[in-house]
């Protein structure tokens, strides 16, 4: 594989958020794994914002929500769809 093939560390750490969400195309994911295979340093990296997101998720299922909460939400957003 040459250099044109694979991102950068920068490259990828800018991709970091879109590849734990995923929100990447298919060969930008894989860009990206590549990289975290073979570099140590962003792959730490994308462990330990991995292990954010996992706990802040863990956290917030613990939280009840108040009543009434997701149809407001739901409400606001079609008010927001329909303004101009």
């Amino acid at each position: 594989m040459s250099d044109v093939d694979r991102f950068t560390c920068e490259e990828v750490f800018h991709r970091l958020d879109d590849f734990l969400d995923p929100e990447l195309s298919a060969e930008e994911m894989r860009l990206v794994r590549e990289h975290l295979d073979l570099c140590e340093a962003c792959a730490r990296e994308h462990r330990f914002e991995r292990r954010v997101l996992d706990d802040v998720k863990r956290k917030l299922r613990r939280i009840s929500m108040p009543a009434g909460l997701v149809a407001r939400v739901h409400a606001a957003i079609e008010r927001a769809e329909t303004e101009p």
